[in-house]
């Protein structure tokens, strides 16, 4: 973990989410024995989207919502490197929900983790689309409050195709293992991580999870491979949410249907002179 080590330190607020998410992380690579040049974290904007700067490996902080594509760019560039896209609930679920569905049915090799506080952070506290109905936020004032149906993340995720979803909260003991294993699952794996924020969401607090979330590992007969329970416990929250890997599937990742990949990188391969005379000659 000292390798991982930045000088920076993080301008998060005292007792957010995002130290715990940020210490996990850490603590699954270096679980994974992946070498700082050997993972690429790809992040949007946002205050989770700090993590990018405290983490010494290659990393790109791109525009709000479109850590996804470039992240796919990175991947099928060099289709070697570990790659983990990282964001929070609005950068994801806002503006990048397009990119989102497509990478899920694409099933790109792909760990996207999303730190859902249920609310904006860094632009002061808007309601974000996960915001429970109801939710009192700057902009969505009482007596109604936000109107809008929340998404269910680990539902949509489902839904477009991901191959691995789970789901953990920012003060999990097990949070490292459920990163291990989504970053080892060969596909699109999706983690959603309940983060609470300390300054800007005060109904959804770690006592709020502490007492709601059970793990589906303790049920008996929860299969993880069973699509339909899958979608049966996804659509739970509120008085019960559940945690731990809810789906796991194994399908051809889009890497895999590219002969272009097949015998190495596209880093690798050479970059020929070709004339597009021929072309141009028939639109003229």
């Amino acid at each position: 973990m000292e390798d991982l080590k930045m000088q920076y330190v993080p301008t998060w607020c005292i007792g957010c989410g995002n130290y715990g998410i940020l210490n996990a992380l850490k603590k699954a690579i270096s679980s994974l024995d992946i070498s700082p040049e050997e993972l690429a974290l790809v992040t949007g904007i946002g205050c989770s989207s700090k993590i990018g700067q405290y983490v010494n490996t290659y990393r790109i902080e791109t525009l709000h919502g479109r850590s996804l594509p470039v992240a796919t760019g990175v991947k099928l560039a060099n289709h070697r490197l570990t790659v983990i896209a990282e964001g929070g609930d609005g950068d994801g679920m806002g503006l990048g929900i397009g990119h989102f569905i497509h990478t899920a049915r694409r099933n790109l090799d792909i760990t996207y983790i999303i730190h859902n506080n249920q609310i904006y952070g860094l632009t002061k506290g808007q309601a974000s689309p996960t915001s429970d109905l109801g939710a009192i936020t700057k902009f969505t004032p009482a007596p109604l409050g936000s109107v809008e149906q929340p998404i269910n993340i680990v539902q949509m995720a489902l839904q477009a195709g991901a191959t691995w979803v789970g789901r953990s909260t920012a003060a999990d003991p097990q949070l490292a293992d459920y990163m291990v294993q989504a970053v080892n699952h060969k596909g699109f794996a999706v983690l959603d991580i309940l983060q609470p924020c300390v300054s800007f969401n005060h109904v959804n607090t770690y006592k709020w999870y502490q007492e709601r979330v059970y793990r589906l590992e303790t049920l008996p007969d929860y299969d993880a491979a069973d699509y339909a329970k899958a979608a049966s416990v996804a659509g739970q929250w509120g008085e019960k949410i559940p945690i731990g890997v809810i789906y796991r599937t194994e399908r051809m990742t889009f890497e895999e249907s590219l002969p272009q990949l097949a015998g190495r990188p596209l880093v690798e391969q050479p970059i020929d002179t070709i004339s597009i005379s021929t072309l141009m000659d028939e639109l003229a």
